[in-house]
């Protein structure tokens, strides 16, 4: 496993509509584990492919109710509406206020390319939702009705 470095608001990667994987071999599992070691040492909650410089369709999510790998994830369903905080690892020293489902359905593939479907409410939902925009080329900035410049850290 290697870090990865995440690349910043204005790379064109991040603009981009991503290719979904056909491949479910070697070079997407070593991937998944990179992906994983990242997003631990960045301390972030998701990690999109584009964010490390690839335009494929590969997210991971790790949050309170585990960690999950997914590949050419799809959103089925949506249920409610919650808005809150939402930063990005990807736009280091910003956040914004983003309205996003209360409950979302999702189909997609393992590293294996086994198909799975999950159900994530709360900020399950949130962080699913945030991942799969960036396979689409959107930011959270995209969709925020405000952003704003965090404190300095210490």
């Amino acid at each position: 496993m290697a870090r990865r470095y995440v690349v910043q608001t204005g790379e064109p990667v991040l603009r981009e509509k991503c290719a979904e994987v056909k491949n479910f071999n070697y070079d997407i599992s070593a991937l998944l584990d990179d992906m994983k070691e990242t997003v631990r040492a960045e301390h972030g909650a998701g990690l999109a492919a584009p964010q490390i410089g690839l335009a494929i369709r590969a997210v991971v999510i790790d949050v309170d109710e585990g960690y999950y790998e997914m590949l050419n994830p799809v959103i089925i369903s949506v249920k409610g509406e919650q808005t809150g905080a939402e930063g990005c690892l990807s736009v280091k020293g910003k956040q914004g206020t983003v309205t996003r489902p209360y409950k979302v359905k999702a189909e997609y593939r393992d590293r294996y390319g086994k198909k799975h479907k999950l159900t994530a409410e709360g900020f399950f939902a949130r962080a699913v939702c945030h991942e799969l925009d960036h396979l689409d080329g959107i930011l959270y900035t995209d969709r925020a009705s405000e952003v704003y410049d965090l404190p300095p850290e210490d």
